[in-house]
């Protein structure tokens, strides 16, 4: 049975994947920070920054920024979800088609830190090797370090 923390971020993940800016801004502070690594492939193709703070603008960046790159069939695999109090960690695939029709699959661990039943801080871990290798078209193939499973070339992981 899964605990009330990891059911936010599981209702987080349906909403950054639907895009819905109200659904987004339902689980996030007033006051919420996302932090990622400088070069993970939204910042290299989209511009904008790896550190978020306030709601509107991740808000923004999932409603606005993340479908212009991850244009359609945005999917969440998670592999394993642990809680403890305000703490949740999760481990995860994220599948989706790029604009141009490629797929897109990357391993993610994310670790969340809730406030009130919502999202204060998010810091989201990828292989940013890869995730830009995706984004440049270059897809190691299966059983390449680096490959996420199932994501092999041509594949849609």
């Amino acid at each position: 049975m899964s605990s009330p923390s990891s059911r936010i971020v599981e209702r987080a993940f349906t909403a950054f994947a639907g895009h819905d800016r109200e659904q987004i801004a339902a689980v996030l502070t007033e006051d919420a920070e996302w932090l990622s690594f400088p070069d993970n492939p939204s910042v290299a193709v989209l511009g904008g920054t790896h550190h978020m703070v306030g709601r509107e603008a991740v808000v923004a960046f999932f409603a606005e920024d993340f479908p212009r790159l991850y244009t359609r069939d945005v999917g969440v695999t998670v592999h394993a979800i642990h809680a403890d109090g305000d703490r949740v960690v999760t481990e995860l695939t994220m599948t989706a088609t790029f604009a141009d029709g490629r797929p897109y699959t990357n391993d993610f661990c994310f670790v969340f830190e809730l406030r009130d039943g919502l999202i204060h801080r998010a810091r989201e871990y990828v292989d940013t090797a890869r995730g830009l290798r995706m984004v440049e078209g270059v897809v190691p193939a299966e059983g390449t370090p680096g490959a996420a499973p199932g994501a092999g070339a041509g594949g849609t992981g």
